[in-house]
């Protein structure tokens, strides 16, 4: 074990002792040369980031097949001397590339916010003192001091003492963890019960936060805007150079100097260049997003309006999305002679407020919610929940009689109690059995009469879980009658993830996510198809489905409100943070909702597909026109042996028809009830046969001018 390379399971296994001489420290810390020396070596805790100069960004944005094409064809208006056509190129290219920079920005957002919780004071030894640091000052070796409130800011392992640390930002977990001595806290976590002191394993990108923060860097979005643009340039591109060497082939052959031609091959390129493209996707999309935003839905990256349109496989993480990320009693079961209502009376009894703890909260507020009164009770003595001990005791006053009641886990409860009856032991056997089948945990409560000594008396068991909220069932019925399938990824254990997909109707093949592992490629996508969702999944393993699903051409969206779903919620088409998730989930998605619940996803998807009916009205139109006035001038100037129009001529009327048709962003559209796709070769087909017919109309047009009304 050395200071790079152990792993947490290794540190777990291993005494503190070993832990300490393996990092080369001591119980007293490190001293202040020697942690110079570390901080040297080791670096920051904090994630190291290259960033561009926001110059050379600005200026990769006139990089690209569509600004090449306006790039030619401005070289051509200045060999031709026609500058008010080149500035007029010029300042279009301007325009785009700042529409596009802008819309970049964004996507350092969760990085900077990741970077920031780092930026936090830790309770550090050094020199045989305790002082505060700045937390980005740590290194591996640091003992240090963690309490009810902390947030862990490096991976410590625990050398004396006693926590229990909420993971669900984290990892997902929806219950909390309990810590003791040689037991590892990872950065992240934050301390709600207890205090440890712990030495400090791995720091900035090393650490289990840290890991997730370089996932979010690496994650790229796959904007399917980006794949439309292309392709249509592309397109159009064929065609305009298509068009310029005919007609210039054909002007050599009459004898033309090389100005003119130069000045046909400008007007095709001009003609076939979707000018205004980045501007109407634009438009369109912030449409939307006002739209949604009247609905409780704040979009942060304009390009997963258009996405979300072709979505068809969507990932809900289930704490605090599927789930309330909250602990209820979920069923009491008695003992006899005690009711259910006694058993959770004395469960209120043995827990206390101040603690902030979840279980106790539940308890308290399931006790609450059924209006039982506390009255004629007192509380004498509390001896609070302890790792060690895995229970809670309270001595209280009960209508003048005293008794001490016990609650936690079921194991340490029946030794107090002794051995059970076979009645008792078969019932509480098969309730645990059952409550663990169902991913409930299992608190016992038992009770004796204090003062007299002796053995507890068992008095009922309780399950507690986290429950689906209350629309996620219907949500998952519309999110597959609108054809696509619902996919959960959770941290939870296996049991808890089968039964809140089989409540909330997403389905019953569950697997862990560590069967993925060793698989072929093929193999993996095979069992990600053949399966409802994964259990026990860790930050890379959500980001590694999605990139499967996208990698085998799936249009994915992502639902999450924590640390671990940041990195998927940036990969994914549309990444969803739902109402309360965390800074950095808000960062990472592109779409934020601002209201408890799911429904507004089926808003968000229903406004894409709205969305991308708009755009594909425009580039309908787009194709057409273009194919028109390409074949329209093709035509003619075989026909007349001159070109129909002048530079500055078709320079107005693309910009004319470009922007005036930018009004196609607000038209009233319906919805489909499926998943959209761009589907080029049916689109640019279709188009063209319209362009032709129109192109063949004004070519009538013409011909009856020159004929019957003998135009010039």
């Amino acid at each position: 074990m050395g200071l790079n390379g152990e792993t947490g399971k290794e540190r777990r296994a291993a005494a503190p002792e070993e832990v300490l001489a393996s990092l080369k420290s001591g119980a007293g810390g490190l001293s202040g040369a020697e942690a110079a020396d570390r901080l040297r070596r080791f670096g920051r805790n904090e994630v190291k980031e290259t960033k561009e100069n926001p110059v050379l960004k600005f200026l990769k944005r006139y990089w690209g097949p569509m600004p090449w094409l306006l790039e030619f064809a401005m070289a051509l208006t200045l060999i031709l001397r026609h500058y008010a056509e080149g500035a007029l190129i010029f300042a279009l290219l301007t325009v785009n590339a700042g529409i596009g920079f802008l819309q970049s920005q964004n996507s350092r957002k969760a990085v900077e916010l990741l970077k920031k919780r780092l930026r936090i004071r830790a309770k550090v030894l050094r020199d045989g003192r305790w002082i505060l640091k700045d937390a980005k000052e740590l290194v591996p070796g640091d003992v240090v001091k963690l309490k009810l409130g902390d947030l862990v800011p490096v991976d410590v392992f625990v050398l004396h003492g006693e926590l229990s640390v909420d993971a669900s930002a984290l990892t997902g977990e929806s219950l909390p963890r309990e810590l003791r001595t040689a037991d590892a806290a990872y950065s992240g976590s934050i301390v709600r019960r207890g205090d440890a002191t712990g030495v400090v394993v791995k720091t900035g990108a090393r650490t289990y936060f840290g890991k997730t923060i370089s996932l979010v860097q690496t994650a790229r979005p796959k904007s399917r805007q980006q794949e439309l643009m292309f392709g249509i340039v592309k397109y159009m591109m064929v065609l305009g150079v298509a068009a310029s060497v005919l007609v210039s082939g054909y002007a050599i052959f009459l004898h033309r100097d090389i100005f003119s031609i130069l000045s046909l091959i400008t007007v095709f390129l001009i003609g076939a260049v979707p000018v205004a493209l980045p501007a109407v996707t634009t438009i369109v999309q912030a449409v939307g997003a006002l739209g949604l935003s009247k609905k409780g839905v704040l979009v942060t990256r304009l390009d997963s309006i258009e996405d979300a349109a072709s979505i068809d496989v969507f990932c809900f993480d289930k704490t605090g999305t599927v789930t309330q990320n909250r602990l209820t009693v979920a069923e009491c079961r008695a003992f006899a002679p005690y009711g259910a209502e006694q058993v959770l009376k004395l469960a209120a009894l043995a827990s206390r407020e101040e603690e902030m703890d979840a279980i106790d909260t539940a308890i308290l507020r399931d006790a609450k919610a059924r209006g039982l009164r506390l009255d004629g009770c007192r509380r004498l003595s509390y001896l609070p929940f302890s790792p060690a001990k895995k229970r809670t005791e309270a001595v209280v006053e009960i209508e003048g009689e005293k008794y001490r009641v016990a609650k936690g886990a079921p194991q340490v409860l029946w030794k107090l109690c002794g051995p059970l009856s076979p009645r008792i032991k078969t019932e509480a056997e098969n309730a645990a059995d059952e409550f663990s089948a169902r991913g409930c945990r299992t608190i016992a409560v038992a009770v004796r009469a204090d003062g007299e000594g002796g053995r507890f008396r068992p008095a009922g068991l309780l399950a507690l879980s986290d429950p689906p909220r209350r629309d996620s069932g219907a949500m998952i019925q519309k999110i597959k009658a609108l054809g696509i399938r619902p996919l959960m990824l959770t941290g939870d254990s296996l049991a808890i993830a089968r039964e809140i997909a089989g409540q909330v109707g997403i389905g019953d093949r569950i697997r862990r996510a560590e069967e993925l592992k060793g698989l072929s490629h093929a193999e993996q996508i095979a069992l990600i198809d053949g399966s409802d969702g994964f259990a026990e999944v860790y930050p890379e393993d959500k980001f590694q489905i999605v990139r499967l699903l996208q990698d085998e051409g799936h249009r994915v969206g992502m639902t999450g409100d924590g640390v671990n779903d940041a990195p998927a919620l940036k990969q994914a088409e549309l990444g969803t943070a739902v109402s309360g998730a965390t800074d950095v989930a808000k960062a990472s998605a592109g779409v934020v909702l601002t209201k408890p619940g799911l429904s507004e996803i089926i808003d968000t998807i229903a406004v894409s597909r709205q969305t991308y009916q708009r755009m594909l009205t425009w580039v309908l139109n787009k194709v057409t026109k273009v194919v028109e006035v390409v074949v329209l001038f093709t035509a003619g100037y075989f026909w007349l042996h001159t070109m129909l129009i002048s530079l500055l001529g078709m320079s107005l009327l693309v910009f004319a028809n470009d922007f005036v048709t930018m009004s196609i962003a607000t038209d009233r559209v319906v919805a489909t009830k499926s998943p959209n796709s761009w589907k080029m070769k049916s689109i640019v087909p279709a188009s063209a046969l319209l362009g032709i017919l129109f192109a063949l109309e004004d070519l009538f047009v013409v011909f009856v001018g020159l004929s019957f009304f003998h135009l010039a």
